[in-house]
Parts: structure tokens; sequence; C-alpha cells
């Protein structure tokens, strides 16, 4: 147990060096440099306590008491802003620290606020999961909660506190440097921790935190992903396996039989599908299915969203489908609303279920955020893979499995230019920011906007006048809009009457006659394109979103 314990402070110290640690390291750099010497001490003191007791706690904790599962997030975050605010409003801070003072016995609350500072990071803090903090999670979610786990929960902690700590210090000196009694830097450190918390809230630290990409696979494949950590986690887990592969099941396909895909069972709620009714597998025979394993606030998982949506747009016509079991890490993501809202502002459009009480989880033994397991025709496991990369393998396994021959040409890799452009949508609501370029966008009144003189790839960018609302984009006079793909068939979804003139890199392609709210065809080719397509809009046709194939 011991080397297990060694190897989660390891796996502690791993995730705070990943881009998941970005939202809260400017609240630690200020909140160190904002008190005195013990300080930093104390936030990290509060934030190891706050992260152990409500990790194996909160779930169980708020169901008790008859309470949404986010709402220590939100208190935390309110915490945030409050501290943030008694910084930049020195009157209001001295009110506030006043009665926090006596927890430090010292003039400014060092232990008392520190450590409440502290233990309001633990709980907005979301670290990118590994194997040791997926085995607390469904040992938790599962009310299996021992000395074991709550020894490894701590370590794990106390290794994500160690760094923080070095960060809280290294603030402290940096504004004993900057002559920190200056009337301008207790607001400035109260700016840096509003916004951080801001980000936090509206989710805008995801999109820096997805480019950044996973640079520390290769830290835990010596650490937690281990021969001796993958069979301690298992013995702690008490879980099972899946049978060990056999002979190959379907005939031309080169791909083991690893055994039977467990259905999905204990599902409180399902999402993308009719009526929100269940999915199973028996239902799903003759197709090809992707399990995917993931949560919404995984940043694993979210860059692995775009490959998915590729896929799925690819071969969704050809019997290929996914299924997303959505199985939270954290109490705030076992809400319903919580997820639909993500999966709306992902664009997720597959079938999600959620496996809030690890049920599904615990039948394929599964211990990573994320997880796919490729199911056949059939029903059998031909494939799995944890964690993110081999894209083109796995788009390769796909089509070998769906009958598809050729080279996998229109599903993207890893490489910033991927084959195939994931959807995109028009409206405020949807629109992606990361795939828009031009004027800012005016929600709910038309605006004059300015074609963007450059387009990257998979972007696009609005230019004369529109009226963005909710999921569409009307357009109005000398409406026009530049798409940069890479795909062989671009579609449309466009309502209204009237008519669409496009042009393929500056020369006519056609025209697009709408007559009704419907899927057009912009753009077809036998082979891959990496182009870029221009559409003028008459007046009053609304835009919904783009599809690829």
């Amino acid at each position: 147990m011991v080397l297990l314990l060694l190897i989660g402070i390891i796996a502690g110290v791993i995730t705070t060096v990943s881009p998941c640690v970005l939202p809260v390291l400017p609240i630690v750099l200020a909140g160190g440099a904002a008190g005195g010497r013990r300080r930093p001490y104390a936030i990290i003191a509060g934030l190891v306590a706050s992260f152990t007791v409500f990790t194996l706690t909160a779930t169980a904790l708020l169901s008790s008491l008859g309470l949404s599962q986010d709402v220590l997030r939100n208190i935390a975050v309110t915490l945030l802003f409050v501290v943030a605010v008694s910084l930049m409003v020195p009157r209001l801070g001295m009110l506030i620290e006043a009665p926090l003072s006596r927890l430090g016995r010292r003039r400014g609350g060092d232990l008392g606020g520190g450590f409440l500072l502290g233990a309001s990071l633990g709980l907005v803090f979301v670290p990118c999961a590994g194997p040791v903090l997926a085995t607390v999670t469904v040992l938790a979610a599962q009310h299996r909660i021992g000395v074991d786990t709550v020894l490894l929960t701590l370590f794990y902690a106390l290794g994500a506190g160690i760094v923080l700590l070095l960060v809280a210090i290294g603030g402290q000196r940096v504004s004993r440097r900057l002559h920190a009694s200056t009337r301008w830097f207790r607001p400035a450190l109260g700016l840096v921790m509003a916004a951080s918390a801001f980000a936090i809230v509206f989710n805008l630290d995801q999109t820096l935190q997805t480019d950044l990409g996973s640079y520390t696979s290769a830290l835990q494949r010596h650490t937690e992903l281990s021969t001796y950590a993958s069979r301690r986690l298992a013995q702690l887990r008490g879980g099972g396996e899946l049978p060990k592969p056999g002979h190959t099941k379907q005939a031309g396909v080169k791909l083991p039989d690893i055994g039977t895909a467990p259905d999905f069972v204990g599902i409180t709620d399902w999402l993308n599908t009719t009526q929100d009714k269940p999915v199973s597998l028996s239902r799903l025979r003759g197709q090809v299915v992707l399990v995917d394993f993931w949560t919404y606030s995984c940043i694993n998982c979210l860059r692995t969203l775009p490959h998915l949506r590729a896929w799925y747009a690819a071969y969704h016509r050809d019997g290929f489908t996914i299924v997303g079991v959505h199985t939270p890490e954290f109490a705030f993501e076992h809400v319903l609303s919580n997820v639909r809202d993500a999966v709306h502002r992902l664009g997720v459009t597959w079938p999600v279920a959620l496996d809030n009480s690890y049920s599904t989880w615990s039948a394929y033994s599964n211990q990573y955020w994320p997880a796919d397991y490729l199911v056949d025709k059939t029903g059998q496991i031909r494939s799995v893979h944890f964690g993110e990369g081999g894209y083109a393998k796995t788009g390769a396994e796909i089509r070998a499995l769906l009958g598809i021959t050729g080279a996998v040409t229109s599903v993207p890799d890893a490489t910033p230019t991927e084959a195939t452009t994931p959807e995109i949508y028009l409206g405020p609501d949807r629109i992606d920011p990361g795939l828009y370029v031009g004027s800012p966008v005016v929600k709910g009144k038309t605006a004059e906007y300015k074609l963007s003189a450059k387009v990257p790839l998979n972007s696009i960018s609005f230019g004369g006048h529109w009226a963005l609302s909710g999921q569409t984009a009307r357009a109005g006079t000398g409406a026009r809009l530049s798409l940069h793909f890479q795909a062989r068939d671009v579609y449309i979804v466009l309502g209204g009457r009237g008519r669409v003139t496009t042009l393929l890199n500056g020369r006519p392609l056609g025209v697009i006659n709408v007559k009704s709210d419907r899927l057009y065809t912009a753009f077809q080719s036998s082979t891959p394109r990496d182009a870029l397509l221009e559409l003028s809009f008459s007046p009053g046709i609304g835009a919904f979103s783009f599809t690829f194939g």
C-alpha cells in the first residue's frame, strides 16, 4: 500500500503540471500574494482538505440533504468572487477579514481567510483524471469508502498541493518585489482572481486547455498506468476484467474478439434519443457502435470530441453510431441540466447515457476518461482504446467493421489539418468561438459584419447584415458567409425561401434554391477537398449549421 500511496502523490503532482490546473493557478498565485507568510500554507491546507473530503462524500452528503449536486460548486464560486471583491474594495475586505482574523490569531486573517479561499478552490479544482482519481471516484460513487480509499485520496491531494504551494509562495515573493503595499496591488490581484472565477463559471478556460494537448501522458505511463499500479488499483476497486482477446468473429476483419459488450445498465437519463427513451445494444444489432465513456469537464474527453463528431458525420449513414456514456467525476456533473447544457454547447448529437451510479462503467470494468469500446454488428467488442490519440487506428477499425474499403481519408487525425471538418453551428447559442473569425457576434438584433481577410481551416466568417439569435443566423442585406473546410461533401441546414449563391475558391459553383426548412447540399466531391466556400444569401433566409461527409 505504501508504494501505491507514493504513486498517488506522484499522480497528484502530474495533474498540477497538466492543462487542467490552469483555471486555479491565477487564483492560487493571487491568493498567496495577498497576505502574510502563513497564508500560502493555509490556502493549500484548505484546498487539500476540501478536495479530499468532498471528492469522497459530496454526492452522498448532498443526496441525503436533498440538495442539488452542484450547490457546493456554486457556493465555492461565489466565495471566490467575494474574496476578489474584498481585494478590490479595501473597506469591504476589512469587514470580511475581521471575523477570520480570530482563526489566524493575527491581523488580516492569514490562516482563516487563506483556509477559506483554499477550501473554495478545492470545490472547483477539476484535475485531469487518471486511473488513481478514477478509482477513488468510482469507490466514492458506490459508497465503498475504506481507509485505503481515504489515504489514497489524501495523498493524491497532497501531491497536487505540493506544486500549488510552490505557486502560492512564488506569488508571495513576487508581491514583495513589486512592493505590495502600493495602493494598486491588491485591487489588481482581486481583478485577476475575479477573471479566473469568471472563466471557471463560463467554461472560458476550456479552449486554451484543449489546444495545449495532453503532454503528461508519458509521465502517467510510468506511474499510475504502470503494471503494478493497474493491478493494485484493480484490487482496490474489486472489479472484474473483460474477457481476453480470442478468435476473430467477422470474416475479413483482422481484429480480436474481446468479448460480448455489456449492455447499458443503471442509466438515470438519456439525451439525444427519441423522446429521451433508452437505447440498448440489442436494438443496435447490425450497427457498428462506439461506446465512449466521458464526462463534460474532462479536458482529455473534450479533446476527443472533434474526432468523434467527424466519425459520426462521415459514417453514420453507413451504419455507425456512438453512444456516449457520461459517467461523472465530480458532484456537479451528476446534474441532468448541467449535462444537457454541456451536450448542447459541445455539439454532441449522438445518444448520451447518464451513468450516475457507475453501473455501466462497472459492467465494462472501466477505469479511464475517455475510454472507447468499439462494438461490431453482432455485439462483440473488437477494439478498446484508453485516453487520447490513436485516431487514425480507430478510424481504420471503424471502416473495417463497416466494410468500407480504401484509405482513411474522411476521419481527422491528431494534427491541426484534419481530414474532415467538424460540425459547425451558426446560431449564437451554439456557435463555437474557436471556429469563428471576424466581427464580434451581436446577439438578438441585426448588425453589420465584416468578412475576415483570412479564414483558417475549419472556421467561418460572416459578412454583410445578419441577425443572430438562438440557434439561427438570419440573413439581411448583403449577407455573406465564408467557410474554410476539408471534406468530400458540405451540407447546410437552411430555412425560409430564397436563393444562396455559392463560390468555391473564388469560382462560381452553383445556386441553392431554398424552399423549406431542411438540409441542403452545398458541395460534393469524389475526393476530399481543402477549399474556401463562399455563400451569398437572399434576405430572410435562416442558416443553422454545416455538416460534412
